[in-house]
């Protein structure tokens, strides 16, 4: 056995997709060792390569959404480009695609025409609505499904308006939820012997998902969760806490946690208060718990409020911005960041991958590379197009 081997060694994957749902899925595959193919149109780059922030041209969200993988163009709207694409359907395990329902049964590229000679063949269909149902046929970014998916609602302070999340959340938790798909569906085909299948994946559908408890809760007693800031509506104490110098994070979900912060801030008496005796009276206590806590945290530095209360067995911790995690030494003791050679910005520091394996870890190679980078490589080595047809098609623009 090859030690130096990824867990997905061997495993050929197909993107036919743009933006960030499609290559962040491709991306965890290609982190792990699968052979990604990514394709562009040969025109019009992928839009995130136009996306801040940058380096003079060099998109840093596109570096790190392209690494690991193989570039190549290729128009699928035309008749040749479908028949590349076919070609190289009938060789690979996975084909990703995120266009709008319908596109790519257009084009002769769904599914029973991309498995006619590989009948193995896991098929993701990532889309903002789904496949089916009155809205499948409309076009849906991830904003409006972290609204849909009831995130939204409850994201923010009780009396702020909704807030979205700063990060494209919705195509990153689908993103996510198509890969453990795919990965079901390998293991169906290669463990039970099934055939291969689609996986229809919505953006808002995945993040509706975590929303536990909330469907019973509706169902049953007609609750609707609301907007509590950094507090939990589960558990007390739970929020940030302003100290002298910045923010600590604190959260005691068990009785013995709330108590250990009770003891670092010198207030054992409000253990058998009827306000706070346990974790129900303490959620309903909430905002009295919380300034009570603050009024200690406002007279310590951040370092000094999270000593004391480690000390104490409570559970706290800083709240970060980047240039912290470059500091800190749980991060590198994880080796967490990794740097790689890039050939537009030189040393690089990027993500590394996640999770950790204990045999098979997976590596990060490259970034993403240029749009085109791969074509000879795949369209002459791979599918054995001749230096005449290649170039045919590179003067007719269909790659």
């Amino acid at each position: 056995m090859d030690d130096s081997a990824t867990p997905l060694e061997g495993l050929d994957v197909l993107d036919l997709t743009t933006m960030v749902s499609g290559g962040f899925s491709t991306v965890m595959l290609a982190d792990f060792g699968a052979d990604v193919i990514s394709v562009e149109h040969p025109t019009y780059n992928d839009p995130v390569r136009d996306w801040q922030p940058r380096s003079d041209d060099e998109s840093f969200y596109w570096k790190s959404l392209g690494r690991n993988k193989r570039h190549i163009t290729l128009d699928l709207s035309t008749e040749d480009g479908q028949t590349l694409t076919r070609r190289l359907a009938d060789s690979v395990d996975i084909v990703v695609e995120n266009f709008r329902p319908g596109t790519m049964e257009s084009w002769n590229l769904n599914y029973e025409t991309l498995s006619e000679n590989n009948d193995g063949l896991v098929m993701i269909r990532l889309s903002g609505y789904g496949q089916t149902g009155p809205k499948a046929s409309q076009p849906g970014f991830g904003t409006i499904a972290e609204s849909m998916s009831t995130f939204t609602h409850i994201n923010g302070f009780q009396n702020s308006r909704p807030l979205s999340p700063p990060i494209p959340l919705a195509d990153l938790t689908a993103a996510m939820f198509a890969v453990q798909g795919a990965m079901f569906a390998i293991y169906a085909r290669d463990v039970q012997g099934r055939s291969g299948q689609v996986i229809d994946v919505s953006l808002f559908e995945p993040l509706f998902r975590l929303m536990i408890g909330d469907v019973e809760a509706y169902d049953t007693e007609g609750i609707v969760p609301t907007r509590t800031g950094n507090r939990d509506v589960r558990s007390a104490p739970r929020n940030l806490y302003e100290t002298e110098d910045g923010y600590v994070a604190l959260s005691a979900s068990s009785q013995n946690i709330f108590e250990n912060v009770m003891a670092a801030i010198g207030r054992d008496d409000l253990i058998n208060d009827s306000r706070f005796r346990n974790n129900a009276v303490r959620v309903e206590n909430a905002e009295e718990l919380d300034t009570l806590i603050e009024e200690w945290t406002r007279q310590r530095t951040t370092e000094q409020a999270i000593s004391k209360m480690e000390q104490a067995g409570a559970i706290v911790g800083p709240v970060y911005d980047i240039a912290d995690v470059f500091e800190d030494e749980q991060f590198a003791a994880r080796e967490d960041l990794v740097t790689v050679s890039d050939d537009d910005l030189g040393e690089v520091t990027t993500h590394a991958p996640v999770p950790k394996f204990s045999e098979t870890p997976g590596e990060v190679k490259r970034l993403g590379g240029e749009r085109g980078q791969h074509n000879n490589e795949i369209y002459c080595d791979r599918l054995g197009l001749d230096e005449e047809e290649y170039q045919r098609l590179r003067d007719e623009k269909v790659i």
